[in-house]
């Protein structure tokens, strides 16, 4: 072997090191470590770990979603932490500090817990679904396309962090898996909303205008923006049909106006919340990891659990004021 070679063999090995060791000082995402979690003073570190995890299903819990629960740090979990210090009268400055992490504990301490999955679960499942919007038309109904992911939006989860916190797991009737528990939907009444689109936040205020829970959202594109200035909701609508018209914006090769069915899959999700903007709503997504992420067609999108939550506590008449 001449130096070449023996220098490249160490540069792959070193590298094959380097690599092994980033995986193996990376944080478990086990149950236990995750409950145990705690805030010692540091922020929290780049990419996945257990704090995170902690830290966003109590956050969850206390009506600053974070929208999909993965472990991950990132500008969804600083935008809670806003909200979280904003409605606790906290300095919101959206880090993670002693003071945020002691007023959480009032959320409970165990975050992931065991679940067994039913028979229930595996029923009403959909088959692999197209993209194209006219495929779409032809059937029944947009449900989830597996037992995983239905699971994962029940308890608020990305898909692939259910996996990692189940490894071996097959997803069947009988088995029991771990789940994030971010606790029950709020019940308040909410009489106006906010739509930042500079900070891509819906805040909900109660009659009084204090702020009661916060979302991160996903606030139009700059081919398609939102609305400007004060509308209102007029309607509220549970597992809606989806209307698309070409005029709005063109999907694929499909230039006529078609009705798509219902189901969490569809292009709004599980919940239309219409304004008096035309065209225009609040809505649910078939895509949960991407709010915030991507662009919408000027409406406002979220997680379908947080738009289900709202839904609740939405009615006709609340305004809803689109803030540059």
């Amino acid at each position: 072997m001449d130096t070449i070679q023996i220098l490249l063999a160490i540069a792959a090995a070193t590298f094959a090191a380097v690599v092994t060791m980033g995986k193996a000082d990376a944080a478990p995402m086990d149950p236990a470590a995750i409950n145990a979690a705690a805030f010692t003073g540091e922020q929290l570190a780049e990419g996945q770990s257990p704090l995170a995890v902690r830290l966003q299903i109590l956050l969850d819990r206390a009506g600053a979603s974070p929208g999909v629960i993965d472990g991950y740090s990132g500008e969804n979990v600083k935008k809670a932490i806003r909200g979280f210090e904003q409605v606790n009268g906290i300095d919101a400055d959206g880090q993670l500090d002693q003071l945020v992490w002691d007023t959480l504990q009032a959320m409970g301490h165990d975050v992931i817990v065991s679940y067994t999955i039913t028979e229930e679960d595996m029923s009403d499942l959909s088959a692999e679904l197209p993209e194209d919007y006219a495929e779409l038309a032809k059937l029944d109904r947009l449900g989830f396309t597996s037992v995983k992911e239905k699971l994962a939006e029940r308890f608020h989860m990305d898909e692939d962090f259910l996996t990692e916190l189940n490894p071996e797991t097959q997803f069947t009737a009988g088995e029991t898996i771990f789940v994030a528990d971010p606790g029950t939907d709020q019940e308040a009444e909410v009489a106006s909303l906010v739509a930042d689109k500079s900070q891509a936040r819906l805040l909900a205020y109660d009659a009084s205008q204090t702020l009661i829970a916060i979302y991160p959202v996903t606030i139009g594109s700059s081919s398609t923006p939102s609305p400007s200035g004060t509308h209102s909701v007029t309607a509220v609508a549970i597992d809606p049909t989806y209307s698309y018209n070409p005029k709005n914006f063109v999907q694929g090769d499909n230039t006529e106006p078609l009705t798509l069915p219902p189901g969490p899959n569809g292009p709004v999700g599980n919940v239309w919340i219409d304004l008096s903007e035309p065209t225009y709503g609040i809505h649910g997504t078939p895509s949960p990891s991407k709010i915030d992420k991507t662009s919408s067609h000027g409406c406002v999108r979220m997680t379908n659990w947080d738009a289900n939550e709202l839904a609740h506590m939405v009615s006709q008449g609340v305004t809803v004021e689109f803030r540059d």
